[in-house]
């Protein structure tokens, strides 16, 4: 058995997390590992540790001999990109928080570990303190695994189980969010779904070896939901949230999306309220296992940093098996989708999109339907988010049976809308 290896750290960041990694690190000899510099932006901060511990030049670390392992821990993809493949090809090992960043260049990443032989390390980008990554990557193989889903946005968790449990409505439930600090200033990337869908971009890889881009994802936020759409979910004995999936069709490809969606009261993820984050990995022997636990903060963050850093004392590598070792899975967009849609006015509705109008309200105060819709037509069009729709999924949203074009016409018939 090969021996702990001595982790000399250079640390990109200093804010919540990293100064949080600092001091567990200070309490935790037994790991060996020890931070020897840390890179800031702005030097007149008034912080908890040595001044000369801070250094403002990037290359004073990257450039380091005695450095093996750069964690970055800022906010910036573009810069995070830089050091992270600087500190790869320095010969450096890397963990990274970073799910912009690791979404955006995932294929550059993949490539850099090949031609390096280093390590690059990333629980804390998504799930925070739930080991969702390692165990995709160890302990499910890709042929018996079904599906995975998720919730993996604490922020809009918190606002919709604000919307439900204090009938609050979304920008009251926001501002809320905001106050606590679950919730940016600028809260678009959460609240737009973008924040979810690069950390389901992440999460796909080592679920299915599927190298994908956020654009051949179909997401939205949780940014249309409205009071009365909760309304209607607590009528029906339902609670929304925003889901991420990803299935395997009977045709072997993969079905993914990350979108609003209305869940049963006996649904795993029911369970799942404020900023808590869950997951449920379906396969063929060991059924349903679901993961609970915060997936935001500056504690449950720091704690995933610290198992990639404790994982790399064994010179631990992700293997990447799904990718390398199976066939890897392809994305497919054509399926169908049970979704909810509320609008104002019906001129917003394409009717003739739809395959299939099983229920709708016309009232003043609720306007919905509820029908069929190709995948394929929602990521191609965007009447849906363009007019601000709310769109929310049904519970087991996807149906691979094309039968239902048949029910097309006929439903639109029954509806007067023909």
């Amino acid at each position: 058995m090969s021996a702990h290896k001595q982790l000399t750290i250079g640390l990109f960041g200093f804010g919540v997390v990293g100064e949080g990694l600092y001091k567990v690190l200070q309490q935790t000899p037994s790991l060996k590992a020890s931070i020897k510099k840390v890179c800031i932006k702005n030097p007149n901060k008034k912080r908890e540790a040595p001044d000369s511990l801070f250094t403002t030049d990037r290359y004073e670390i990257l450039n380091d001999p005695e450095i093996n392992l750069v964690v970055e821990v800022i906010n910036e993809s573009t810069p995070a990109f830089e050091i992270v493949s600087t500190a790869l090809k320095n010969g450096k090992d890397a963990v990274s928080a970073s799910k912009k960043m690791l979404a955006e260049h995932l294929p550059q990443l993949l490539e850099l570990q090949k031609q390096t032989g280093k390590s690059l390390l990333y629980e804390a980008s998504a799930c925070a303190s739930i080991p969702v990554i390692r165990n995709l990557e160890e302990y499910y193989d890709n042929d018996l695994l079904h599906s995975v889903k998720g919730i993996v946005n604490g922020s809009t968790n918190y606002i919709l189980t604000k919307m439900f449990e204090e009938k609050l409505d979304f920008k009251q439930a926001l501002l809320q969010a905001q106050q606590l600090g679950f919730a940016e200033a600028d809260p678009t990337l959460d609240v737009d779904g973008w924040d979810a869908v690069n950390k389901w971009v992440i999460l796909l890889l080592h679920a299915y070896g599927i190298v994908a881009s956020v654009d051949e994802v179909l997401f939205n936020g949780i940014q249309n939901i409205q009071g009365g759409d909760a309304a209607v979910g607590r009528e029906k004995n339902l609670e929304i949230r925003l889901v991420g999936q990803a299935k395997k069709l009977q045709n072997g490809k993969v079905a993914t999306f990350v979108l609003p969606q209305f869940v049963k009261k006996d649904d795993h993820l029911s369970f799942v309220k404020n900023e808590y984050n869950g997951f449920v990995v379906e396969s063929s022997f060991a059924d349903k296992q679901f993961f609970y636990g915060k997936g935001a903060g500056s504690f449950p963050t720091a704690s995933a940093v610290l198992s990639d850093i404790s994982a790399l004392r064994y010179h631990y590598q992700y293997e990447y098996k799904k990718l390398y070792h199976h066939q890897p899975a392809q994305l497919t967009n054509d399926f169908y989708l049970k979704v909810y849609v509320s609008f104002d006015d019906w001129k917003y509705i394409p009717r003739e999109k739809f395959e299939w109008i099983e229920e709708w309200h016309a009232e003043d105060d609720r306007k919905y339907l509820v029908g069929v819709l190709h995948a394929k037509e929602l990521i191609e069009n965007n009447w849906w988010k363009q007019h601000n729709l709310s769109l929310i999924l049904k519970p087991d949203a996807i149906i691979e049976d094309i039968e239902i074009r048949n029910l097309k016409k006929k439903s639109l018939e029954l509806a007067g809308i023909a």
